[in-house]
């Protein structure tokens, strides 16, 4: 997995040192030499993953540091800080700022590398959610990386397994200062626990006894809900082979025994913060993909939802040798409904009928509001005898109940015209369907409305 690595010290040797690591291994590698012309590079998008300087005269690196997390643009850029600086307080620092994690001068390779693969799988992950929420704001939608760049990282519901009492406790007693933390001495069954509990970060001591953290992990990774759930082990050394181990299967995060307890807080809220920032992204992603095919007043599928589905439904009924049937409905004289009452209660009267449409069709049939006061109901392996039975079923009830409005202070007698029409083997064109049952509308309205007509 390659990626570009933007290396920032303002020590040319330290930069040509980092930069024969890197490119041993594929990765390409960006430079920078300040502050302000790293963050002009991160601007640009021009870096997949920051290995930035404490030390800099002028702007330092937590400074650096502090400016890509809290600009929308940047805030999901992993950074790891490379210090000669490696006293709990400096450590605190940088990771309030916002940091990924911290490598000590002198560099171990093997650390250097795991850490910087293991973010480049999050920064590819967290990319293809920005690029596609990135149309959602020519929805009308908030701007989705704003959003998701404002969440703190508190609040947060942890689950800490670990065997050894005291360390547990104090754990607890740190984290519950800003999250809802739950304490075990066993795993028991890991996976369906996060599942069932949605936990927002997994803490994981990698000396539990009795059985393997490592095989843990791999239960967890391997269940679909859980494979962005962060992870943070605990281990006795940074030479435990199994630290580096954990990180490419997809942990997130370690801390090195004696455990500080500021720095435990600032990397579960930052693990925290990450995954609500990617949560926020799917969220808007969501968002964006109902509005494109959903009508926001009734709920129903739109007409672009209709036109995409409408011909695969009849190429695959056609090549079955089964018939599909179209419905297309129109409210009888809403324009009065609007005219009299306002156009408050033409929602609540369409919104209405919306309801009533779902509750006929089955699960395979598509309801879709066409435009205005017609609506479309596709319905695979139907004969027009089954289609015109609904399409009555549909107009009676329709007719039956009045519609309540304005808030269910009055109600209005409401009814509908229906055109059926079905196409059979050897029909392949869906313009020509929705012709045929649009014309059947026009013969029941034309012939007193508040009727079902099949095509001729």
């Amino acid at each position: 997995m390659t990626a570009r690595i933007l290396i920032v010290d303002d020590i040319f040797a330290n930069i040509r040192l980092l930069e024969a690591r890197l490119t041993a291994e594929y990765f390409t590698v960006v430079t920078a030499m300040n502050g302000p012309q790293a963050l002009d590079i991160c601007d640009r998008g021009e870096c997949d993953v920051v290995l930035l300087d404490v030390m800099m005269p002028g702007m330092d690196g937590f400074e650096v540091c502090q400016r890509l997390k809290n600009a929308p643009a940047t805030a999901h850029l992993p950074v790891v800080m490379v210090t000669a600086l490696d006293s709990p307080a400096d450590r605190l620092r940088g990771l309030q700022a916002g940091a990924d994690d911290f490598l000590t001068k002198p560099i171990n390779e093997v650390a250097l590398l795991t850490r910087v693969r293991s973010l480049v799988r999050l920064k590819h992950l967290t990319d293809e959610l920005r690029a596609r929420a990135a149309t959602s704001q020519e929805l009308g939608l908030p701007d989705p990386l704003a959003v998701a760049a404002a969440e703190d990282g508190r609040n947060g519901r942890v689950l800490v397994i670990e065997d050894r009492a005291n360390a547990a406790d104090r754990m607890q007693v740190a984290l519950a200062q800003h999250h809802v933390v739950d304490c075990d001495n066993e795993a028991g069954d890991l996976p369906a626990r996060l599942a069932d509990n949605a936990y927002d970060c997994l803490v994981l001591s990698l000396g539990l006894q009795g059985t393997d953290p490592l095989r843990l992990v791999s239960q967890v990774r391997s269940k679909d809900k859980l494979r962005n759930l962060p992870i943070v082990v605990l281990a006795e050394t940074t030479d435990d082979a199994r630290v580096l181990r954990a990180l490419d299967m997809g942990v997130h995060d370690y801390l090195i025994r004696p455990i500080d307890r500021n720095e435990l807080v600032a990397r579960i809220s930052t693990q925290v913060r990450k995954k609500r920032y990617q949560e926020r992204l799917r969220e808007n992603l969501q968002a964006s993909m109902e509005l494109a095919i959903v009508d926001p007043l009734t709920k129903l599928h739109n007409r672009r939802y209709f036109h995409s589905h409408l011909a695969s439904l009849l190429n695959d009924g056609v090549a079955r040798g089964a018939a599909v049937s179209l419905l297309v409905i129109d409210m009888d004289h809403f324009k009065k409904v609007n005219d009299t009452h306002g156009h408050d209660a033409g929602d609540e009267v369409l919104r209405e009928c919306a309801e009533r449409l779902r509750k006929v069709v089955r699960g395979i049939d598509i309801v879709a509001r066409f435009g205005g006061e017609e609506f479309v109901i596709v319905m695979p392996d139907t004969e027009s005898f089954a289609a015109s039975r609904v399409a009555e079923r549909i107009r009676a009830g329709i007719e039956k109940s009045p519609f309540p409005i304005h808030k269910g202070q009055k109600s209005i007698d409401v009814t509908v015209s229906i055109g059926v029409a079905t196409a059979g083997e050897g029909f392949d064109s869906p313009d020509r369907l929705f012709k045929l049952a649009d014309e059947a509308l026009y013969d029941a309205k034309k012939s007193g409305r508040n009727q079902v007509k099949l095509a001729a």
